[in-house]
């Protein structure tokens, strides 16, 4: 019997695991896939192209600590810093975001004037560090506790009241740049980038998400060498290091529970594997389907009808070139280094969010380039590029009876459309096109209704709400069943606290079940 077994490859589920195995637990590993990593993955799409899966820029792992803890630059991960980590270009004109705030500040003040300048310098002082203290929270389990001893040392920080404070975290994030800045396209280029974690910025409580981009100043983003995947490699090499087990292409069919605790799974091979502890990593819904009637009737029906994934976020292409994007107002080839923000306008941005709450297709995607090939010669042939580009907003449920597979190369290409737009001539450049609809991110990534996140990003599903009340502390009604991953808290995005804290609480349970009432004790002298 094993100790543990492990639900899925995605990087949170392999943090966990490795946590595990190096306290000693005998861990497995179950895949359904032939590479580990889920939406943290690289496959090569077109001969000799290196193409990430999902995700590609990692934030928030960079600023948890895990990289290093598990030294996984041991075990091959090296990554590239991309500084600087925005580039907004507006026809001749363009703002670059760096790590060193001076030069941010001072690309600010040749577009946006002065004013606007020493306003970034002051908002990027005061929510830094607010941030550093929320980042705390997120690193630990959503309880009441940790919430509270890590979210009120952000007011101790700021000095402000608590109701003042409270209203500057619950605003919107659009009412948020306006109170701070003048210039359009510098609230414009802090909207986009805040609205990568799927709310847009005219939504309540979507302050915070335009505040956090601050904390890039303090630590960028990274790009891992060899591709986004080199990470979960990584973690599937510290693993196999400390004595675990990883089992490619034999995903789990089942999990099996018998007096309200959990006692196995089977996987698509049929082998069963009895354990002690199961850790899901997979989407919270498709916990509750694997897990049949060995949960609760009422509360699996709760789970489907209160848990919210909405409809979808974006759409993806993956495009091998000739060339990469010449912008008008470039860096020089500093800009390719950068996540490169394409969104003309915050009502553009509406205009797309619109039509994407009416369930159609964007006339005119929002996008995000990306073109790690420029400093990275392991993602493409010599004298080729690899060219990434997301967009926002694509529903997974179409309501104008349109079908995501007749529209795909329609839709990939106004994402190419899009760079163009920003870079002309960069359309003629583009050799082949793989495009990855919501559908298809559901199709080969388990995401389900193509959100990347899992679970919508919305207040009342995050912190102790996420993904519900009673499942947000890692813990399942099934006694040694634990979820993990972007269902769970802190959320989606390459992150990896999710599956630490979870390993934290599978830990702290056994130590508490080898103290459990009555064991004997010795007698009272």
């Amino acid at each position: 019997m094993r100790d543990v077994v492990v639900v899925g490859a995605g990087h949170n589920a392999l943090v966990a695991a490795c946590y595990l195995a190096r306290d000693g637990l005998d861990v497995e590993v179950v895949e359904r896939r032939d590479v580990v990593g889920g939406a943290v993955s690289t496959v090569e799409r077109f001969a000799g192209f290196r193409m990430d899966v999902g995700s590609s820029a990692h934030i928030m792992v960079r600023h948890t600590g895990i990289v290093d803890d598990l030294d996984l630059g041991a075990v091959g991960l090296d990554y590239l810093d991309l500084d600087p980590w925005g580039f907004a270009p507006f026809g001749d004109d363009a703002i670059a975001f760096r790590v060193d705030l001076d030069a941010t500040c001072a690309s600010i003040e040749k577009v946006c004037g002065a004013r606007d300048a020493d306003a970034y310098a002051r908002f990027v002082t005061d929510w830094s560090a607010r941030n550093a203290r929320i980042f705390d929270a997120f690193q630990r389990p959503p309880t009441l506790a940790n919430l509270g001893r890590h979210l009120w040392s952000v007011g101790r920080g700021t000095g402000l009241a608590g109701p003042e404070l409270s209203r500057q975290f619950l605003t919107t994030g659009d009412s948020l740049l306006d109170e701070h800045f003048d210039d359009e396209r510098l609230k414009t280029a802090l909207a986009w980038l805040g609205a990568q974690s799927g709310p847009p910025s005219h939504e309540v409580a979507t302050a915070d998400l335009v505040g956090w981009n601050t904390m890039m100043h303090r630590l960028p983003p990274g790009h891992p060498k060899g591709g986004s995947g080199m990470l979960s490699v990584a973690l599937a090499r510290r693993l196999e290091s400390l004595g675990g087990t990883l089992r490619l292409s034999d995903g789990c069919a089942r999990i099996f529970g018998r007096d309200g605790r959990v006692t196995g799974i089977e996987v698509d091979s049929g082998d069963r594997i009895a354990a002690r502890t199961v850790v899901a990593g997979c989407h919270v819904l498709t916990t509750v389907e694997l897990l049949g009637d060995a949960l609760p009737a009422a509360f699996a029906e709760r789970a489907r009808r209160t848990i919210r994934v909405g409809n979808g976020i974006g759409m993806v292409v993956r495009l091998a070139t000739t060339d990469l994007p010449r912008y008008p107002a470039g860096l020089g080839g500093d800009e390719w280094r950068a996540l490169q923000l394409l969104a003309p306008s915050r009502t553009f941005l509406r205009a797309a969010h619109g039509r994407f709450s009416a369930g159609l297709p964007p006339e005119r995607p929002a996008a995000v380039a990306m073109t790690f090939s420029a400093f990275d010669d392991t993602l493409a042939p010599p004298g080729r590029h690899n060219v990434t580009v997301w967009g926002q907003w694509h529903p997974y449920e179409l309501s104008n009876g349109e079908d995501w597979d007749a529209i795909r190369e329609r839709e990939g290409t106004k994402l190419v459309d899009a760079v163009d737009a920003a870079a002309p001539g960069f359309a003629d450049s583009v050799e082949q096109m793989h495009v990855q609809t919501p559908l298809d991110l559901e199709r080969e990534l388990g995401l389900r209704r193509g959100n990347v996140m899992h679970v919508e990003m919305g207040l009342d599903q995050m912190f102790a709400w996420r993904p519900l009340p009673e499942l947000s502390g890692y813990r399942t009604p099934l006694g040694g069943l634990y979820l993990t991953g972007a269902s769970t808290h802190p959320g989606g995005g390459v992150f990896g606290a999710s599956g630490r804290s979870a390993a934290r609480v599978v830990l702290a349970d056994r130590v508490r079940g080898r103290r459990r009432p009555g064991r004997r004790r010795l007698p009272r002298r």
